[in-house]
Order: structure tokens, then C-alpha cells, then sequence
């Protein structure tokens, strides 16, 4: 990481410094524990932004997000919420596992309470980054005509392009999950997926323009969190060809390479030479269709029209 231009996170619409330090190791414990270490220090930075109730004990924060977090919250035998309550003189409480409710942040500084908040939203932040993607936005392209276009796409590249290297059947798209991806989604609870369906209904309020709608939607669900910032516009466009396929039929691209802790995993694989498919299929037409809904769908599943189970939508007609 270079000093002058660190990693920054970004909650809430707003930017956080993280800070690299070397992380602590534990004799005698397993290795699924490794999640709980602190992973980082923090550079306090209190935020009038945040909500923080008097009461006459002091002062009071709550944080919501999905239970299934609250496990880094603790740490290792309680070490990280213990370092947090010492180095902020607060004290935190923090549901039990598998049950719902808020983190409650009370202390006697109004500034130390809103340093625990801010500690707490980066380590939410950074571990449900290592969370794998279980939703995406999309459209479908699940008109017959599409369909029946990309089938005549693959049966006219397997005629003219077979003697090509690495090309065959088993690196074609499923035409019934041909879809244009607006971006990624780690949707971990019920209240999420509400909440992204409220945000995709405001996009659609306010916004008109295709591209501008796409990007904008981008904009929004990075800001909230629900989606890591990769780029900063959208490049519309439907996978029909990957080399993942020959494997696994239900691969479903890069998001596929990384495990739920973040970490790449390089596989090999038979690459393929595309430049003949290119230079003969560069403008070729799969058909018209009208985008008329935005889904919020759900990874590795299949409805019963062979396409991926949608959790939600929203209609433009």
C-alpha cells in the first residue's frame, strides 16, 4: 500500500483510512477462528453525522446490520469488542448468536461512544467484504428471440470457428440465463434484500436515461455498502461465452475465484482463441427485446423457467 494513497473505505458515503498493522497470531486454536482477529488499527474520526442519544447516564448509539456479522464484532474470546470498550471507554452489548437486535454503544463522552460507532462500522465494512456475492442486479435477456439468436450464434461459431484452439460446446452460456449484470450484491438477511428493493423503487423515480439509470443505481448501492466500489460507471454487457463452463455449467465468472474470506483462488484453465470468433460475429445481431425490470437475483439458484430466482424486481412498464 502506498503511504500516500491508502485504502479507504467507504461507509456511509463516508471515507475511512485503513491502517496495516500485523496481525496477531494465537497458539493452540483452530483454524476457523482466524476470523475473529482484529485486522486492523483505526484512525478515530468522530462524525456529527452519527445518531447519539443523551440519556442520564451518558450517551447512547445503536448499529444496526445482519446477526451474521456481530461474530467479528466479539472476537477471539471477546478481544475485540474488549479493546474497543477500553481504548473508547464505552460499553458495547451485542446480541447473542442467532438472535436479531441491535449493537449498543453507551458511555459517559459523547465523543468516545461516536469512536466505538466508528470502529464498529469499519469492521463491519471489512468483513462483509470477505463475504461471497449472493445476489446480483440484472436484466434478463429471457425473450424467445434472444434465446433463439444465441443459439444461432453458437451453432454458426461452432460451424466456422470448431478447428479454432480450445473452442466447444462447453464454454457456451445456459440461453436461459443470458442476462445484461448491473452489479454485485452481498445481501445477508431478509432486511437487506427489503432494503435493496426500496433503493432499486427510488432509482426508478428519479432516474431515466438507461445509462444514466445503471450508473446511478451503482452510485447508490456502493454508498450504502451493498456493493464494494469497483468501478465507477457500468459497462452493460452479457457473458455468452467462459471458459469456466467446460467444469462447471453453473459457474458464474470471476466472483467464482474467490473464497468467503476474500482470499483468490487460481485455478487453470483451457483458454481459448477467440480472434476468428471476433473478427466473424463482431456485429452480429441476437435480437430486440425491451428491458422492462431490474431483478434482484440470486446466485446459484434456478426458477422454474430454467433462469435465476429473482428476490425482487422493479417494472418500468
Amino acid at each position: 500500500m502506498e503511504v500516500l494513497r491508502p485504502q479507504l473505505l467507504i461507509i456511509d458515503g463516508r471515507n475511512y483510512r485503513k491502517n496495516p498493522i500485523q496481525e496477531k497470531t494465537y497458539q493452540h486454536e483452530e483454524d476457523d477462528e482466524d476470523f475473529y482477529q482484529d485486522p486492523m488499527e483505526y484512525a478515530d474520526e468522530p462524525c456529527d453525522a452519527y445518531e447519539v442519544e443523551q440519556t442520564p447516564q451518558g450517551f447512547r448509539s445503536t448499529v444496526s446490520a445482519p446477526n451474521l456479522l456481530y461474530e467479528h464484532i466479539v472476537g477471539k474470546r471477546g478481544d475485540t469488542r474488549k479493546k474497543i470498550e477500553m481504548e473508547t471507554k464505552t460499553s458495547i452489548s451485542i446480541p447473542k448468536p442467532g438472535q436479531d437486535g441491535e449493537i449498543v454503544i453507551i458511555g459517559q463522552h459523547r465523543n468516545g461512544v461516536i469512536s466505538a460507532r466508528t470502529r464498529i462500522d469499519v469492521l463491519l465494512d471489512t468483513f462483509r467484504r470477505k463475504q461471497p456475492f449472493t445476489h446480483f442486479l440484472a436484466f434478463f435477456l429471457n425473450e424467445t428471440e434472444v434465446q433463439e439468436g444465441f443459439l444461432k450464434f453458437q451453432e454458426e461459431v461452432l460451424e466456422k470457428c470448431c478447428m479454432d484452439r480450445g473452442v466447444d460446446s462447453s464454454i457456451f452460456q445456459n440461453p436461459k440465463k443470458l442476462h445484461l449484470t448491473i452489479g454485485m450484491l452481498v445481501l445477508l438477511s431478509e432486511q437487506e434484500i427489503q432494503q435493496t428493493c426500496e433503493m432499486l423503487q427510488r432509482c426508478k423515480e428519479e432516474f431515466i436515461k438507461l445509462q444514466e439509470l445503471v450508473d446511478r443505481v451503482l452510485e447508490r448501492f456502493q454508498t450504502s455498502g451493498l456493493i464494494v466500489k469497483e468501478w465507477n460507471s457500468v459497462k452493460l454487457h452479457a457473458t455468452v461465452m467462459n471458459t469456466l463452463f467446460r467444469k462447471d455449467p453453473n459457474a458464474e465468472g470471476r466472483y467464482n475465484l474467490y473464497t468467503a474470506d476474500g482470499k483468490y483462488i487460481f485455478k487453470e484453465r483451457e483458454s481459448f482463441d477467440g480472434r476468428n470468433i471476433l473478427k466473424l460475429f463482431e456485429n452480429f445481431y441476437f435480437g430486440s427485446l425491451k428491458l422492462n425490470s431490474i431483478h434482484i437475483s440470486q446466485r446459484f439458484t434456478v426458477d422454474s423457467f430454467g433462469n435465476y430466482a429473482s428476490c425482487g424486481q422493479i417494472d418500468f412498464s
